[in-house]
Formats: C-alpha cells, sequence, structure tokens
C-alpha cells in the first residue's frame, strides 16, 4: 500500500489504515472459508471437483463488501440477487433462494443462496453462496439444452423466495425442486452445502462483531471507499476517450448466422461507460444473455486492467456504468432461453470489451484467448447421472510472454474434473486429456495451446455442447497469428458448435479446444522460445 493511498484512506475514514488492512483481510478470509466449506461440503462433482461456485459477503445495504477468489460471471452478477432480497423484507434467520434470469440469476444452472447475517438478532449484512447445479430440469439432462427457445425449456425457475424462514426449513420449496430435477439427492446435498456455506458466514461475522464492535460495520464503508477511490485514481490514468469493437457469436443454436455485440467504451476521468448499442436483438436461441451477466463482463475486464491487488468489492463497481438495448442479446426480455449467454455470450462480451481497450493500455492488453467455455454435458434421461464440465483452451499471448496451455479464460475460473473423479462417479472413459500442439498462435509471445479431451459413453445417453471459436479464430495481435479453432466431433464427425445428439453405449465424443492468439511478429521470436516450441510438438496425453 503506498503513502499516497494511505493518506487517503485516513482523510475518508475514522479507521486507521492499519485496522482496516485487518479488518479487510479478516473480511476476505470469512469470504474464502464460506468456498471452503460449499466445496468440501458438496456432493456433485461438479462443486467439490470443479469448484463450479462462488462465496461472498454483503452488506445490510446489499453492497458486496468482500468476495473469495472464484468464478468472474457469478460474483459480478451477484448484487442483483441481493437487491432483488432486499425487496422481500428479509428477516433474521431467512434464507432466500433465486435463479430466475430476469429477477437476480444469470441462467438456471446457478442457483444462489442469499442468507441474512444477523448474530445478535438485528441484519447486519448478507452470506450470498452461488453454485452450478449439474441438473434443474427442463427438456435435457444438464439443463442446458442447446437448442433451447424459450426459459421453460431450461429447467426449474425459482423467484426469490424463502428456503428458510426464520431459521425454519421451508420443506415445500425443497418438496418442489426435488420432483423437477432428474438428481435430486445431489441437489439437496448441494443445497446443504451452500446452506453450510453461509451459517459459517453468520458465525465468523458474530465473532468478528464481539472482537471488534461497532468498528467492524464502520469497517465495510471504509474498505468500499478505499476500493472505490483505487478504481477512480487508476482510471485516472487511462487516456481520455471513446474506443469501439465488435466481434460476434457463431449462431444461437436455432440458426448459423452471426450474432454480433457492438461496444463504445468512454473513458471520461474518473469513469468509465460501456455501452453495447448497435448489439444484435435478442435471439430466438439460448445466448441471450441478462444484463447482470454483461454487467460481469464488463466489471472483469475492469479488473483486469487496473491493479490486481486493489481489494474487489462494490466500490471497484461504482465508477463503472453499462448499458445494452432493451429487447438486445444483454439485456432480453422473458421468456428468452438464456442458458448459453451466461457462459458463451458472457465470454464474447469480455473479449469485445477488452479490445477497446488495447489502444487505450496496449500493454495491458493480451491477444484473444480461447473465448468459449467449452460445455460438454452428457446424462441419461432416467435421472441416474449428469455430467457437465467445462474445458479450458489457450490463453493469448501476453506483451512480454506467451499465453498459458490448457487453462480456463475470462469468465470462468474452475479446474478440471479428475480423470480418477469422472470415471468414478459417471459410466464414462476417459481415452485421451492432451495438449493440442501447435494450436497457439505463433508470434514474437505465442498463444497458449487448447485441449483435446476424449470420452467414451459407456451407456446410452444425452450429449449436449454449448461452445464458440468453432469457425472465427482467437485473434493474434501485433503482427501475431491466429490461434486454432476448436473442434466438436462424435465417433469422429465433426457436430456443431451447439449440439445434442443421443448416443450408444460406446460413442466416443471429443472436444478440441481453441488456442490463443499470438502477440507480435513471428520473426521476432527468439531461438530458446523456438526450441521450446519444438518440443511442445512432441506433446502427448498429459
Amino acid at each position: 500500500m503506498s503513502d499516497e493511498h494511505e493518506a487517503t484512506t485516513e482523510t475518508t475514514s475514522e479507521i486507521d489504515p492499519v485496522t482496516l488492512e485487518i479488518l479487510r483481510n479478516k473480511l476476505e478470509s470469512v469470504a474464502t472459508e464460506m468456498g471452503h466449506v460449499l466445496i468440501r461440503g458438496a456432493y456433485s462433482p461438479n462443486i467439490k471437483e470443479r469448484q463450479d461456485c462462488s462465496t461472498a459477503l454483503f452488506d445490510a445495504s446489499g453492497r458486496m463488501v468482500a468476495q473469495a477468489e472464484h468464478i468472474p460471471v457469478h460474483l459480478g452478477a451477484m448484487p442483483d440477487a441481493v437487491d432483488i432480497v432486499l425487496q422481500k423484507d428479509p428477516q433474521p434467520g431467512d434464507v432466500f433462494i433465486v435463479n430466475d434470469p430476469f429477477a437476480g440469476g444469470t441462467h438456471l444452472p446457478d442457483i444462489t443462496l442469499v442468507s441474512t447475517i444477523a448474530p445478535n438478532d438485528e441484519i447486519v449484512g448478507f452470506a450470498v453462496s452461488r453454485a452450478h447445479h449439474a441438473d434443474v430440469g427442463g427438456s435435457a439432462p444438464g439443463s442446458m439444452p442447446p437448442g433451447a427457445q424459450e426459459v421453460y425449456e431450461e429447467g426449474l425457475r425459482l423467484p426469490a423466495v424463502r428456503l428458510v424462514d426464520g431459521g425454519e426449513p421451508n420443506e415445500a420449496v425443497y418438496d418442489l425442486i426435488r420432483a423437477n430435477v432428474r438428481t435430486p439427492d445431489e441437489r439437496e446435498a448441494d443445497l446443504r452445502a451452500q446452506r453450510a456455506a453461509n451459517d459459517r458466514a453468520e458465525e465468523r461475522i458474530g465473532e468478528l462483531l464481539a472482537e471488534h464492535g461497532a468498528t467492524l460495520l464502520d469497517a465495510f464503508d471504509a474498505v468500499i471507499e478505499y476500493s472505490r477511490e483505487r478504481v477512480e485514481a487508476e482510471l485516472r490514468d487511462l487516456p481520455d476517450g471513446t474506443y469501439r469493437a465488435r466481434d460476434i457469436l457463431e449462431g444461437d443454436g436455432v440458426t448459423d448466422d452471426d450474432i454480433p455485440i457492438t461496444v463504445a467504451v468512454t473513458i471520461d476521468g474518473a469513469s468509465i461507460d460501456v455501452d453495447f448499442a448497435g448489439t444484435a436483438d435478442q435471439v430466438a436461441g439460448n445466448l441471450n444473455a441478462p444484463l447482470s451477466v454483461a454487467k460481469s463482463a464488463v466489471y472483469f475486464v475492469v479488473r483486469a486492467i487496473t491493479d490486481p491487488e486493489i481489494p474487489p468489492n462494490h466500490g471497484c463497481y461504482e465508477p463503472v456504468s453499462v448499458s445494452a438495448p432493451d429487447g438486445s442479446v444483454l439485456n432480453p426480455r422473458p421468456p428468452a432461453a438464456v442458458v448459453g449467454g451466461n457462459v458463451e455470450t458472457s465470454q464474447r462480451v469480455m473479449d469485445v470489451t477488452l479490445a477497446t481497450l488495447a489502444e487505450a493500455v496496449p500493454d495491458a492488453v493480451p491477444a484473444g484467448s480461447q473465448g468459449t467455455m467449452n460445455n460438454l454435458i452428457i446424462g441419461d434421461r432416467t435421472g441416474e447421472f449428469t455430467y457437465y464440465e467445462t474445458i479450458g483452451g489457450g490463453f493469448g499471448a501476453r506483451p512480454g510472454k506467451d499465453g498459458m496451455d490448457g487453462v480456463q479464460v475470462g469468465m470462468t475460473n474452475t479446474l478440471n474434473t479428475p480423470v480418477e473423479s469422472m470415471e468414478t462417479e459417471y459410466p464414462l472413459w476417459v481415452d485421451r486429456y492432451a495438449l493440442r500442439s501447435s494450436s497457439g498462435g505463433d508470434g514474437r509471445y505465442r498463444g497458449g495451446l487448447g485441449l483435446e479431451r476424449t470420452v467414451t459413453v459407456e451407456t446410452d445417453a444425452t450429449v449436449s455442447l454449448l461452445t464458440e471459436r468453432r469457425r472465427t479464430a482467437p485473434a493474434g495481435v501485433n503482427g501475431g497469428e491466429d490461434g486454432a479453432t476448436g473442434q466438436n466431433l462424435v465417433d469422429g464427425k465433426r457436430v456443431p458448435a451447439k449440439a445434442s445428439v443421443e448416443v450408444e453405449a460406446g460413442t466416443t465424443v471429443s472436444i478440441r479446444t481453441p488456442g490463443g492468439g499470438g502477440h507480435g511478429d513471428p520473426e521476432k521470436r527468439d531461438a530458446a522460445a523456438r526450441e521450446r516450441d519444438r518440443e511442445d510438438e512432441k506433446v502427448d496425453d498429459r
């Protein structure tokens, strides 16, 4: 922390900088511990292995105070869920459940629990956990049907209702959920883990209140103010102006028509305005994204171009405004299908917003990364199993450094499902899991390599795919070459980027993920780096 920042904190808060730093770290530790409790207590591999979940703390007015380092698309959209709950007159002992994309949610598989924090019977804040549940009903196992045209096809839609009312579980809501999903025991177990995570937050905040008293509540305000001032200072260092970019999505699962995403980013002193005017109207398929999802992608970009040491909380969002036309693909009207918007459209929003800033901050912006989450869902219609995974790929080359190989990028931050876990939990056999040699774009700094994951399905099942960058490659910059596009194969035959296929036992499914774009003139790549490239050509199963 610089002297300038310390002086600013002293003038805007009654808490001295040392105490504030201690309390900030304690609050972030509570959010992180929530995540540990959720992951350890979950039943589904999607949460306990891949860690497709997020946790955060909010103050009594609904402002995020601290978060764990989890999933960007979850965390940036969480405030809208808390805003909806605040309209429901929450009381001590209440836990609200919500997944409605048009009222606080993102897409239906992401179920959010918002619990009041009231250790002394007075609400001082909220504990929030959001987790991707492997099935919430709908027309296809995994609740991510590529051809869906209405949200009703995508699963059970829950407005903000009390899952726990004054400390008493609302069994009717549990019964409703169990009756509408394919894997009810797994869903109930994962919800218990979310409740346990939120309960842990109330316990820890109670301990901090007992230790620090009202100073803790003052720290809520102070840490938010501190982050706002830090972000504003960073924005002032950027050149003022309006920067524009355009990109596309590769069809919506109903047609293959390109879907344009257009953005104008205006930096004006200590504020940044992001306007998606000119973006396509909402589409028939499921790539529509609620505005909360678009906002989360923009917040991620702002975080990416500012100091990563700034505490992530509501203060980081205050200097940022985001708008998209009503009825557009980034602000759809119900009953639009939206399940792909959260996972794929969010990635493209991040890509196009980051691209606008390449002119303003060229030393901070990498080449194009894989730009997709490569969603793979395999399940049977009897409810015996549902496997869901997002698969990593190539990270774009950076100014001064190669891109990373085989990683999750952008709006997701999950792990992979270990082979041992997949083969133990599901009727699946992993034939190949390897880096894709030569998939990163060439350049002075090479783009990261994509992955190949080949799975044999050992029972009749439904395979659903929601993917991107199958025909438009991740872009190279400053003379760097584009990364390789991805491929989806079923028994060796290509299938579209968005597809649902009924398969028989013994079918193989291969996902080859995109590589990252290269950065700079390939002729300027040094000899040592070329030798590393030759070693990469020899890469085999990992």
